[in-house]
């Protein structure tokens, strides 16, 4: 079966080169905004990309238990990498944001505090920190089955981080509603699967 051949392709395929691969869109992003190639707002047209970036990056590590229990293909050795690359654009965008768009301290907690777009990203922010922290065999092991619950945050952070998109979008865009309304499929799809678990 075609399924079977590419998870053997998969099993192959090295760790780290998720990482390096992964990581090519920051480092083009940020060539591009120190050679005049991200147009006339180059730090907004930055911390879109790399947030866009991340938000991709949590769809597509939900996607992988969809994808192994409907198709038989199994990513889940990508899983863990795949959530602390998002983090990491999270935090790029995130810095981005605080050093060379704000740059003023006291303008950074007013925006957190009144702006309601920066509350749901940085509520997000902060609700990734324990997932990074804890995306290790050793927290696995000792935090047993509240590890699962604890993960459990990545759906909200997949919902706040595409309400943030939406909020920061100019106008009414089809896209950000695109990854919304993904978000909400997948969290739905595993509700179902959850619920004809339960009846069985």
């Amino acid at each position: 079966m075609l399924v079977d051949r590419i998870n053997t392709v998969v099993r192959r395929v090295p760790v780290w080169s998720v990482w390096l691969i992964l990581l090519v869109p920051a480092v083009w992003t940020f060539y591009l905004g120190l050679t005049g190639g991200l147009g006339a707002e180059p730090i907004k047209a930055l911390e879109r990309e790399l947030g866009e970036v991340a938000l991709q990056l949590v769809i597509l590590g939900l996607c992988i238990t969809p994808l192994r229990r409907f198709l038989g293909l199994n990513l889940i050795r990508f899983r863990r990498a795949i959530g602390l690359l998002a983090f990491t654009y999270v935090a790029l965008h995130l810095l981005v944001w605080l050093v060379l768009d704000v740059q003023i301290p006291a303008q950074i907690w007013a925006d957190i505090v009144k702006r309601p777009y920066v509350t749901v990203g940085f509520t997000a922010f902060l609700m990734m920190i324990p997932l990074a922290l804890t995306s290790n065999d050793w927290s696995l092991r000792r935090l047993g089955p509240r590890w699962r619950r604890l993960h459990k945050l990545t759906y909200g952070v997949a919902v706040l981080g595409a309400v943030h998109f939406i909020w920061l979008s100019k106008g009414f865009q089809i896209e950000p509603l695109i990854y919304l309304a993904a978000i909400l499929a997948l969290l739905a799809l595993r509700l179902r699967v959850r619920w004809r678990t339960q009846r069985a």
